[in-house]
């Protein structure tokens, strides 16, 4: 039996910085997750792909964040238990959880916080009927490593953030781009649209809008796709290429949370977010994507915010009837575990009453 503060179900980039804001509660942490390493979709799925709207960095690889949320809780020593999905969550008559994963090691603690992103989730497919015979054979539905691409003839399917950035990312390395999409209008970022838009002036982006990839063609290897135009009057586009990627997002699933008896909205677990993201459980919280809430906005910064104002609750439940004073990280500096500490620079504060 794993005993800790906080059982934290899932280690995506929301659950790695749970483990920094309980650390500076002196709240000790273990972290359950499906995947053989921390990090969740950022590590598993797009770690080269750059993320734009962490504070501080104009741009950011989704594995650098991991390795840079790595290194901010070494302090803390949190626990892993990883390559196991949690299965089954049981209240002690004491009040607190155990939490038992599919290989059947168990975690107890007072608190459990459900930061599980988008659950267990697989791509969504378009329909094309010959799709599977090129999967890794020139057909892929996540981007690991852009270095693949090089010099090589990329079509990408999609209207969402995902398809944009990559588009523009793959726009300095493979040899051409081209971006389909079934709508006149993207639903990404205005601003990443634009970019897109100018790159496609400059011949840096072949821009196909309304209009679907509904062929594929090769010879044991993707060689060719077919583009067909919602302008019935417009040939259908024949393009060879290396490469068809579609990116119409990731279809999630909760997986047994979704037996655990939690409230659940539209695939997400709904939280109290005027307090304290707790779920319909007391003592049991969800933070990040996993959660919904009216103005949930689903975005990592989101769940950053999330996680602090969870563990400030989670310590009251924990330690009933003491109070804690919040201290400034650039006046207390930031004490681990094992007795380090990192000083910071004398401050002097002033408080206006």
């Amino acid at each position: 039996m794993i005993k800790t503060d906080i059982v934290i179900i899932g280690a995506g980039p929301t659950g790695l910085f749970t483990v920094f804001e309980a650390g500076l509660l002196k709240l000790k942490c273990h972290l359950i997750d499906a995947l053989p390493q921390a990090g969740g979709q950022c590590s598993e799925i797009y770690p080269k792909k750059p993320i734009y709207d962490i504070p501080a960095f104009t741009e950011i690889l989704a594995g650098d964040l991991v390795d840079n949320l790595m290194n901010q809780i070494k302090p803390f020593k949190p626990g892993f238990t990883l390559g196991e999905r949690a299965e089954t969550l049981i209240k002690q008559e004491d009040g607190s959880f155990i939490v038992t994963t599919t290989k059947g090691t168990q975690h107890q603690a007072p608190v459990v916080v459900i930061a599980g992103g988008l659950g267990s989730f697989e791509p969504r497919k378009p329909a094309i009927a010959n799709i599977q015979d090129f999967e890794d054979k020139g057909v892929a539905y996540i981007i690991k490593d852009p270095e693949v691409y090089r010099n090589k003839k990329v079509v990408i399917s999609g209207g969402g953030d995902s398809a944009l950035d990559w588009a523009i990312f793959l726009a300095d390395i493979a040899s051409e781009v081209s971006l389909v999409h079934r709508r006149n209008e993207f639903r990404g970022s205005l601003d990443s649209v634009e970019k897109a838009s100018e790159l496609a002036k400059l011949g840096k982006i072949k821009l196909f809008t309304e209009a679907e990839v509904k062929q594929l063609h090769g010879n044991n290897q993707l060689e060719a796709v077919v583009i067909k135009h919602k302008d019935t009057n417009k040939k259908e586009t024949y393009l060879e290429v290396d490469n068809f990627i579609p990116l119409f997002g990731l279809s999630p699933k909760l997986g047994p949370m979704s037996e655990w008896g939690l409230e659940i909205e539209k695939n997400a677990i709904k939280v109290n977010n005027a307090k304290d993201y707790q779920t319909n459980i007391p003592g049991v919280f969800a933070i990040g994507d996993v959660n919904t809430y009216e103005g949930k906005l689903k975005l990592i910064l989101s769940g950053f915010h999330e996680a602090a104002v969870m563990c400030q609750y989670a310590y009251q439940l924990i330690n009933p009837g003491k109070r804690y004073v919040m201290k400034y990280t650039t006046v207390g500096g930031v004490e681990g575990f094992d007795g380090s500490k990192k000083i910071a620079k004398k401050e002097v504060v002033q408080r206006i009453l």
